[in-house]
């Protein structure tokens, strides 16, 4: 039959890239036999061996993952010529690569042959004899008959509709926590390209994570599956092909249809919006009397990361504690809650989810759209508005004949430090002891609150919060600090009460003025008086004010008894005490 039947080509030209569009052998047979009659009959006719296609791989890439194989559909660029060079045909010219299926007979024979074995970004130059073209026919007015072709070919894209996505992990974190899932939100960065290479999008570019939900239909299909299991910080490439992509129709002028994408995805960040926040890493100091409360007032260091370990901000960088109050919503509400049930000198980890830090909006240039925020906190200190002085006598001796009280004067020796240890101040510093007059508000509330009481020799360890120590004013002591105050006792001179210079510690004489006045002459000079309130002290009969040289004192008590100013005290000048506190009473009930 096939030698009664003439060589019959196909008369129609083919559409759109070298396609074969007719059925060249008529006999109903089965298909895998087609060709080979075809050949067959092409033989008989020309009486002589036919050629075969030729090619030339002028350009190959040092790697190739993958070759066209019968089935593959390829997207690739070409020109195509005569032998003479004469230009027929050109997808460059058209803008736009040709797409099609290797091994369905949709492309001419000659180039199904020739294309078969390439790999992506490959060259070749495909010389197709007119058997394997468009034959004895040619193609309209474009290809004449029996003519040779020469097909310039640039490999773009190859894919199978057996692909599924092809994930490759370039590097991963040591420690994994928590793993993509369906229904989390991620930020990633990525730089995407075609499968030859050509760049089409980077979200480095941008200086943006790409920011979405995972396996709800906001990504395309094969980044939707490509991103599940991802840690933070590791780096996948990813390769998905165009019917888990952007199919046929493509995406803008970027992405041609029917093309392959590949991703370089580095994980920046993941959340699920049902997460809380996750405290770990904990240091809880072995003594902890006191957990914070709402209503606290707290100071705390940190070092604030994002999850892929960047950081954003730090308090020791800035060498100030962060200092406000607990549970009372003066913060983000994570470190709200986090700092709730925390022991001072406590050190823990806290991660935050956006939904409890600073959620869509970020902040400014500094955090992110939804980012999870980590915090590697140590407390430092926290006190309430209602604390007193805390007192912890470390050491009192056995004998206690007498103990400091309002007035005194006490000598004392002293530490004072921060709750973390950190020393601001030491008497050991100077010559000799630290001395005051309690209650003469010469020092911070709570120390002097702390000393009384006290016996000679013994040791206390004073906690002062900031209301009864320094307040929130600078100068040595950082604003709000808590202080510690390691103190003994060295010394104790019993004072007088308040607005008074000298007290009796027994019966004075009936007739003051004249124990005072010696000589009899009616006048008490400062002599006189001085030498007289001098022995009423060195015989244990009187006390003056301490705090002060004798003599600044009695010079004082002088001046207030000589009221006419000339040096010299009368009878009538000379009044008690006790009796201008009389008279003003008197006069004031007046």
């Amino acid at each position: 039959e096939i030698k009664n039947k003439k060589c019959a080509r196909t008369t129609h030209p083919a559409p759109a890239g070298p396609k074969k569009s007719a059925v060249l052998v008529t006999l109903r047979i089965a298909r895998k036999m087609r060709a080979l009659l075809w050949v067959a009959a092409l033989a008989l006719c020309s009486g002589g061996p036919l050629e075969d296609v030729v090619v030339e791989r002028y350009s190959v890439p040092d790697e190739c993952a993958r070759e066209v194989e019968h089935g593959d559909h390829v997207r690739y660029h070409y020109n195509g010529t005569f032998t003479d060079g004469k230009k027929f045909d050109s997808s460059h010219d058209r803008g736009l690569p040709f797409s099609g299926q290797v091994g369905l007979g949709r492309l001419i024979t000659g180039m199904e042959r020739g294309i078969k074995g390439m790999c992506i970004n490959e060259r070749r130059k495909i010389t197709v004899p007119p058997h394997l073209a468009y034959g004895s026919v040619g193609a309209a007015d474009v290809i004449p008959p029996d003519t040779t072709l020469v097909f310039d070919v640039h490999l773009l894209d190859i894919w199978n509709t057996k692909d599924r996505v092809q994930t490759s992990t370039i590097s991963r974190p040591q420690q994994c926590k928590r793993a993509v899932q369906r229904t989390d939100f991620v930020r990633y960065h990525y730089n995407g390209t075609l499968l030859d290479g050509t760049p089409f999008d980077s979200s480095y570019e941008r200086k943006q994570t790409y920011d979405t939900y995972v396996g709800e239909g906001w990504l395309i299909k094969g980044m939707d599956e490509g991103l599940l299991g991802m840690c933070v910080g590791e780096k996948r490439n990813m390769i998905i092909p165009p019917f888990l992509a952007y199919g046929a129709d493509g995406h803008g002028t970027e992405i041609p249809p029917h093309a392959s994408l590949v991703f370089d995805v580095l994980l920046v960040d993941l959340h699920n919006p049902k997460d809380d926040i996750v405290i770990d890493n904990q240091v809880v100091p072995e003594s902890c009397t006191r957990k914070s409360v709402p209503g606290d007032f707290i100071r705390y260091h940190y070092n604030g990361t994002f999850l892929d370990g960047m950081p954003f901000e730090s308090s020791y960088q800035r060498n100030s504690t962060y200092n406000t109050y607990v549970g009372m919503g003066y913060m983000i509400p994570g470190m709200d809650k986090a700092l709730l049930g925390v022991c001072i000198g406590e050190r823990r980890r806290v991660t935050i989810p956006p939904h409890l830090a600073y959620g869509e909006n970020g902040v400014g240039d500094d955090i992110p759209r939804s980012a999870v925020l980590v915090f590697d906190i140590h407390v430092i200190d926290f006190h309430n508005a209602r604390d007193p002085v805390e007192v912890q006598v470390t050491h009192r001796p056995e004998e206690c004949n007498m103990s400091s009280a309002v007035d005194d004067l006490v000598q004392y020796q002293y530490n004072c430090s921060l709750l973390d240890g950190t020393l601001l101040f030491s008497s050991r510093d100077y010559e000799r002891p630290q001395e005051v007059v309690l209650g003469a508000d010469k020092v911070i509330d709570g120390l002097d609150e702390g000393l009384r009481g006290m016996c000679v020799g013994e040791r206390r360890v004073l906690i002062v919060p900031p209301h009864l120590g320094h307040g929130d004013i600078s100068g040595g002591v950082p604003p709000n600090a808590v202080l510690r105050f390691d103190v003994e006792l060295v010394g104790i001179q019993k004072g007088v009460p308040k607005g008074y210079l000298f007290v009796w510690l027994e019966e004075g004489p009936s007739e003051l003025f004249q124990a005072l006045d010696v000589n009899k002459d009616q006048e008490v000079p400062l002599e006189e008086f001085s030498a007289f309130i001098k022995s009423l002290v060195a015989e244990g009969k009187g006390r003056l004010r301490p705090g002060q040289h004798s003599d600044v004192v009695i010079q004082d008590m002088f001046n207030n008894q000589d009221r006419n100013k000339d040096g010299r005290i009368t009878a009538d000048e000379l009044k008690l005490k006790a009796q201008e506190d009389a008279e003003r009473s008197r006069h004031e009930e007046l």
